[in-house]
């Protein structure tokens, strides 16, 4: 930046002017940062590219549309453009792309980011070059972010090293230009790397057959590679073309020519997950639901998030305010809390009163497991009572200890709980000698039902596992979308859940040890690997769940 010029000191010689001088202040103008998306899989998107999405006030896609990375990262209000196709859905230029970077650039406050989102690599077969000249022609400042590249993220998703000791030399080349000499790949103890669509990978694999590389080098084409959807498939340069040509075609978007894919039954370690290409459902809120969904892509899962039940204020808020106005005077000697939800609505009561976690000050707090003891924690509040067993209302109440006259001055508890929770607690507690004020701080009321397309997946069999957390979301699911089909994996929190699910019909097949949503998913992943073991034993390749439907039923994976 160059300093501002100061002033030179006036003399009497200086002529003075009566005139009033306009200042100039300067602007810092806006600037581009080209940033690597990755090959797909979300979690190969770098800190520095986040950061910069995080900050971004314009985002300008590449061919293909990162809908999600823009969602987790860039803030609700980013205005978002479309560089990859145009209104008829033709692919745009890179001379076209690069106007709208430009422009983009030029729209913005000064001071302002325009992110120009890239596939993989910025500087790898995505026409940096032509958008880079366009900026400096323009006088736009422009940083590059470099991001993980499929040629090399894709075959490693793929179980195919690039060097070995048994290979020479790797070439990368993009099927997509036109004059390659592909006797230059020949040798069948290099690694050739194609990187392209679809048909241009087919066409480039025959070229190279003609070129002499032996018709016995082996070959793996992937499809949507380092996606929860990739599939992959071990031929020879001289059956290649058959996976082209079959039936259901795959829709090879690299291919990896290489002495090395022998190697891939021992490092195929993405598609080999327990539950890699699994479509799981969680009758969940989103926002409970986000660690599972987490817990589940790293499993190889993809999951629908579908609501069951929604949170709303209780219809009379007295009962709420009457119990924190005798908190905050130390009217209790206990306070628990059963759910997320619980504490979530103690606390927004609180913030409306302009209390904070201050006011639990000599209280002692119980919860009833560890999700909801994290929820507390990230409060401010540590509690002193989490069941170490059982993690459930029978599990809270078996480590509560009993009333004792002489060691507590104060005999009364506060549960602030669901309109719908069951009374198993209180009573037990008031067995014990307490006194219990259970107050509603919370109603839970069944959801609107999904859409049809939804509605359909579930009752078809679409699903190849259901996660029920609670009794009420297996009467809540099946109230607003139906049934699952026999096919579905039915996975359950606990033995009071599961209770729940066989007397709506459904087959029980996991239960969590312990009852927490990452055990349950856990559990899960503990079936799929059974099943993967059971089919190894019979000889027979492994099947999702929803593969062992009719074939007229069976979704396109």
């Amino acid at each position: 930046m160059t300093p501002s010029r100061q002033p030179s000191e006036q003399t009497d010689s200086t002529p003075t002017h009566s005139t009033t001088h306009s200042t100039t202040h300067a602007t810092t103008p806006a600037r581009v940062a080209f940033v690597g998306s990755g090959p797909g899989d979300p979690g190969l998107m770098t800190l520095r590219g986040r950061d910069l999405l995080a900050a971004a006030d314009v985002v300008v896609l590449d061919r293909i549309a990162r809908d999600d990375v823009v969602l987790e990262h860039a803030r609700p209000d980013v205005e978002i453009i479309d560089a990859g196709h145009g209104e008829q859905g033709q692919e745009l230029t890179h001379a076209v792309r690069a106007k709208l970077v430009v422009k983009a650039a030029k729209s913005v406050a000064p001071g302002g980011l325009v992110v120009r989102l890239m596939d993989g690599d910025p500087a790898t077969f995505n026409g940096l070059v032509e958008e880079v000249r366009a900026c400096r022609k323009a006088g736009v400042t422009y940083d590059v972010v470099p991001g993980v590249s499929a040629l090399t993220a894709g075959p490693t998703y793929a179980g195919v090293p690039l060097t070995s000791r048994s290979t020479g030399a790797v070439h990368v080349v993009g099927v997509e230009r036109s004059g390659v000499d592909w006797s230059a790949y020949a040798a069948d103890t290099d690694t050739l790397v194609l990187l392209g669509g679809s048909d241009n990978i087919r066409a480039a694999l025959a070229a190279l057959r003609s070129a002499g590389r032996p018709t016995d080098s082996l070959v793996a084409l992937t499809a949507h590679g380092t996606t929860v959807r990739q599939s992959s498939v071990a031929t020879t340069l001289g059956e290649a073309d058959s996976v082209f040509a079959g039936k259901e075609p795959l829709e090879v978007s690299l291919a990896v020519v290489s002495p090395n894919v022998g190697l891939r039954d021992e490092f195929s370690w993405f598609e080999s997950k327990p539950l890699f290409g699994w479509k799981v459902l969680v009758p969940r809120t989103q926002a409970q639901a986000g660690s599972m969904v987490e817990r589940l892509a790293g499993y190889g899962a993809t999951a629908d998030v579908v609501p069951t039940i929604s949170v709303e204020p209780p219809r009379t808020p007295q009962q709420m305010e009457k119990a924190v106005k005798g908190l905050v005077t130390g009217r209790y000697e206990w306070i628990g809390f059963t759910s997320v939800n619980a504490v979530r609505a103690v606390r927004e009561r609180f913030e409306e009163f302009g209390l904070d976690a201050r006011a639990f000050a000599g209280l002692k707090v119980a919860a009833v497991g560890g999700v909801t003891a994290a929820a507390l924690r990230e409060w401010g509040i540590n509690p002193d009572l989490v069941p170490a067993g059982e993690q459930s209302a029978a599990g809270l109440l078996e480590s509560w200890p009993e009333f004792d006259e002489v060691l507590d001055p104060i005999n009364r508890v506060l549960l602030p709980r669901a309109d719908i929770a069951t009374e198993t607690l209180v009573a037990g507690l008031r067995d014990m000698g307490w006194e219990v004020d259970d107050v509603t701080a919370y109603r839970t009321v069944r959801a609107a039902p999904p859409a049809a397309s939804i509605r359909d997946a579930i009752k078809g069999g679409d699903y190849d596992a259901v996660l029920f957390t609670s009794s009420s979301t297996v009467r809540n699911l099946v109230g607003i979308a139906g049934k699952p089909h026999s096919a579905t994996v039915v996975a359950c929190i606990g033995p009071a859940t599961a209770k729940t699910a066989q007397e709506h019909g459904l087959r029980v097949d996991v239960l969590a040890p312990e009852a927490s949503a990452l055990s349950l998913v856990d559990a899960l992943a503990g079936h799929g690997v059974g099943l993967a073991v059971a089919a190894a034993e019979a000889g027979q390749p492994v099947q999702r769940p929803s593969d062992k439907r009719p074939a007229s039923r069976r979704r396109a994976r």
